[in-house]
């Protein structure tokens, strides 16, 4: 039986980008294939009494410092964006609704959120801007919003997130490799391992 990880992640988390872009790697080493599981931070926060690293002053500028020495260790760009925090309930919903449609361009939708937010540093709280990158990348901007703007879309997100609360996720990027839970991008290396054994 091929060997499955599942990854807790939102837009709105630095650290779920520099994930995301080492899962194709983690997958070539592995012969593992990941579930992906788009949740809504804020809603596991609210839930678990956690709170962003950016509610610290000092920690949330020491913060992006670590997460750039990541980023060049791995070979990816990153940019502070701006407008940050970013309120992804919008783009969570979108990945969501094309994931319960087996859409494939789900992946591509994935790649053109975290590209916009922590590469491009686009104001994707401004519906316009979300509108237009979308539109840039192929998609249909107004018919993919409406479908995160389903109750159905609007339910499963939601479920996700309880679900992922109750296994005991508390941030974002979390992986599990059958119950093991590992949180932060700094434990890939920790989750190969665990998918190698």
């Amino acid at each position: 039986m091929a060997k499955t990880f599942d990854f807790y992640f939102d837009f709105g988390s630095l650290a779920s980008y520099l994930a995301h872009t080492q899962l194709p790697k983690m997958c070539a080493q592995t012969g593992a294939s990941a579930t992906l599981l788009p949740m809504l931070l804020g809603g596991v926060f609210q839930a678990t009494g956690n709170a962003s690293p950016m509610s610290v002053p000092a920690k949330g500028r020491y913060v992006f410092i670590d997460f750039k020495r990541f980023a060049d260790t791995y070979g990816v760009p990153l940019n502070t964006n701006p407008y940050f925090p970013i309120i992804t309930t919008t783009l969570m919903r979108g990945v969501t609704a094309l994931q319960m449609r087996g859409d494939p361009q789900m992946q591509k939708y994935i790649d053109t959120v975290f590209h916009a937010i922590w590469v491009d540093a686009l104001n994707m709280n401004d519906a316009a801007v979300l509108a237009q990158t979308l539109t840039k990348a192929g998609f249909d901007a107004a018919a993919l919003i409406a479908m995160a703007t389903e109750q159905a879309t609007k339910d499963q997100l939601k479920a996700v997130t309880m679900r992922a609360v109750e296994r005991g996720v508390f941030g974002a990027p979390t992986f599990f490799v059958g119950e093991q839970m590992f949180w932060g991008q700094d434990r890939i290396e920790q989750v190969v391992a665990a998918l190698q054994a």
